[in-house]
Parts: structure tokens; C-alpha cells; sequence
């Protein structure tokens, strides 16, 4: 902070640099010495002077260079009874204020909102979320907030904001209306309710709200829970197989031995008899067992053809082939074919090969 005196007994130039990221009133150090007539007064862009005149409110400055003179301090002048041809110092306090914009403070519930949900009945919320804030009328701010403090800093009004915002984020929350599970998709909506209905109050204390913002609306931990494992449950389809994939996720955790197994066994087990208790009298009435399934048909015999004296004969099944064999009508060297086959071959290289087991081969020559 940088302010400039006149050495002598009178200040000339009154001023404020503003080297902070906080400070949203500064009060200028007179030391007792008097404001010169005719002083100049520098007010920056984001900045507001503002006079006070033996503990009255007097004249407001907005950013420019002034000549501290009768016709541009009417108020001071009216206080005084100053006339035209006034030229003497004189003693005021002189306080800037920053009129920029303050972001990113935190606001949150410290306690959790009760709610009636038209889906899971009464519910506890928690909020937070972020916003700024803005003098937007530094007389009215610093009469109502300030008051004689040399150095005010943004942290010394954001409790009272946020305890304005959790009011009414209470109120809202509980009349809005809106399902728990949809309050995610409509924060925006909620959070243009709440800065409109805070918005008169801040306005009393010489502020605005230019951003607020809801971050999150979220259920206690431990109801988030059970709506994990309604949503698993949802999952899995039914009773059963939701108990069943509770036993496989006990089975999966690292470091469970065989107790964990067993647990898992029972909890499956105790699934299966809850699915089957809660279908009795106040549930559905059980399925009929449903009745087996009839055997598959047995495979379709292959249909074997056979090549005799340059013509085809068949299809014949196994058990006509069978008695060829007896015969003699088939023998192993015998061309056969059936569907499937990339061509004739001799019988003996088919899996007709075991019709020739019981017959003896051939005799050998000149016996």
C-alpha cells in the first residue's frame, strides 16, 4: 500500500496502491495532519473514495483525478455550511474501497438439509459449492460492514455470506421439489434460485453475488451406500443372483482364505432360500418345476454308396454293408463313398473298417 503526504502540515495528494488480493477497505493514514483545499484525490479503475466527516457519511468518489474543492464535495460542503469562497483545510477521514471483483470463495453446509424425497422419503442433503462477490455500493458497505476498520479484508465477511447462502440453499432445497436422483442435472437451475433469493439481503450489506455456483448435492455416506447396493441389485436382476454376486465379490477381496470362501458358500445358500421364502404366501406363487428336456435324436445314419463293375449301387446303411461283408459282396478293396468323403476309397480305408474285423483276409496265394 503506497499513500503520499506532504511533508509539511497539510496533505496535498491523497491516493491508494493496493498491493494485496484481499483488501477490500483501506482506510488513508492521516496522522492527524488536515486535508489541504484544492488537494488532488487519484482513484484508480476497481476502486471507490469515500469521505467521512466527523463520523457522518459525507461524498463518494468513483475512479478519476479530483480537485478537492466546494463544487465537487456537495455533501461535505452542505455539512459544513461551507460558502463559496471556503479555502481552509480541513479534517476528514478518507476510505478506499476496492470495488473489484473477490473469487473463489468456498461456501458448504455444516449441517446436513432435510429434504422430503417423493422416491426414498425423508432425506439428509449436504451442499457445497463456490462464488464471488462485489461491492457494489461502497457508502452503504462501508456504514453497514465496515464501520471505522482500518484494513478490511474479504475474509472477514465471507461467514456471514455463506451463513446467508446456507439459509436459503436450505429453504430451496427443501421446497424445490426435485427428486434427489435428478438434483445433479438441475444445480444450475437451484443455483439461480438461491443467488435471487439471496440477493436482497447481500444487497443490504453494499454487495452483489456476480457468480455462484453449486458444486455438489450429495446423500450421507452411509445411505449412498445402500443406494450402491440397490443399484447392484438392479444389476445383478434378482434376489439370487444379486446374494450370488455378493458370494463372488467376497471370494475375489485379496487376503479372504477359506473362511471367506465358506461365508460366500452361505451367503449364496442363504440367497437362494431368501428367493424362494419371499415367492410364499405374501410374494408370487412358485414355478412349476419346468419338466425335462426330452434327449436329443440320435444322429442320422451315413448313407454309404458303392461302386461295382463301373456302376453305383446304394445308399446302403451300415447293417445292409454288414452282411455284404458276410457275403463277401463287400470286401476291404471294395470303392465306397458317402457324404462328407473328398472321394472313393477302399472300404478298408473307411471307417467301415471295423465290419472286416471278424472276417478273416484273404488267403495268400498258392495255398
Amino acid at each position: 500500500m503506497v499513500f503520499d503526504f506532504l511533508k509539511g502540515e497539510f496533505i496535498d495528494v491523497i491516493s491508494w496502491l493496493d498491493d494485496t488480493c484481499d483488501t477490500m477497505v483501506w482506510r488513508f493514514e492521516r496522522r492527524g495532519q488536515a486535508i489541504k483545499y484544492g488537494a488532488k484525490l487519484t482513484v484508480r479503475e476497481g476502486q471507490a473514495a469515500v469521505f467521512v466527516h466527523e463520523g457522518q457519511l459525507a461524498d463518494v468518489f468513483g475512479p478519476g483525478l479530483y480537485m478537492l474543492e466546494t463544487n465537487n464535495m456537495p455533501i461535505m460542503t452542505t455539512l459544513q455550511h461551507w460558502d463559496h469562497g471556503f479555502n481552509s483545510p480541513f479534517k476528514s477521514e478518507v476510505y478506499f474501497v476496492n470495488t473489484t471483483r473477490f473469487n473463489d470463495f468456498k461456501w458448504g453446509t455444516k449441517n446436513p438439509i432435510m429434504c422430503r424425497d417423493p422416491e426414498f422419503g425423508p432425506v439428509r442433503l449436504r451442499a457445497f459449492g463456490t462464488y464471488s462477490m462485489r461491492v457494489s455500493d461502497p457508502g452503504v458497505f462501508l456504514k453497514e460492514i465496515v464501520g471505522t476498520d482500518g484494513e478490511f479484508t474479504a475474509d472477514e465477511i465471507s461467514n456471514q455470506i455463506r451463513n446467508t447462502i446456507v439459509q436459503e440453499m436450505s429453504r430451496v432445497l427443501a421446497g424445490s421439489g426435485i427428486p434427489v436422483l435428478d438434483m445433479a442435472a438441475n444445480t444450475g437451475d437451484l443455483a439461480k434460485l438461491i443467488a435471487t433469493a439471496i440477493a436482497p439481503k447481500i444487497a443490504e450489506y453494499g454487495l452483489t453475488l456476480p457468480e455462484f455456483y453449486i458444486e455438489n448435492i450429495s446423500l450421507p455416506e452411509e445411505v449412498e451406500k445402500v443406494l450402491d447396493k440397490r443399484t447392484s441389485m438392479g444389476v445383478a436382476g434378482d434376489l439370487n443372483k444379486y446374494m450370488q454376486f455378493n458370494a463372488a465379490e467376497a471370494m475375489a477381496q485379496p487376503g479372504n482364505g477359506m473362511g471367506a470362501m465358506m461365508g460366500a458358500g452361505m451367503a449364496a445358500g442363504m440367497g437362494l432360500g431368501m428367493g424362494q421364502t419371499m415367492a410364499g404366501p405374501w410374494g408370487a406363487a412358485p414355478a412349476a418345476a419346468a419338466p425335462a428336456a426330452p434327449p436329443p435324436p440320435p444322429p442320422a445314419a451315413k448313407a454309404w454308396h458303392v461302386a461295382e463293375n463301373g456302376a453305383t449301387k446304394g445308399p446302403f446303411g451300415e447293417g445292409d454293408l454288414a452282411a455284404m461283408v458276410q457275403s463277401g459282396a463287400l470286401t476291404r478293396a471294395t470303392m465306397v463313398w458317402a457324404a462328407g468323403m473328398e472321394g472313393w476309397k477302399p472300404a478298408a480305408e473307411t471307417e467301415l473298417s471295423r465290419l472286416f474285423a471278424m472276417v478273416p483276409p484273404p488267403p495268400p496265394p498258392g495255398v
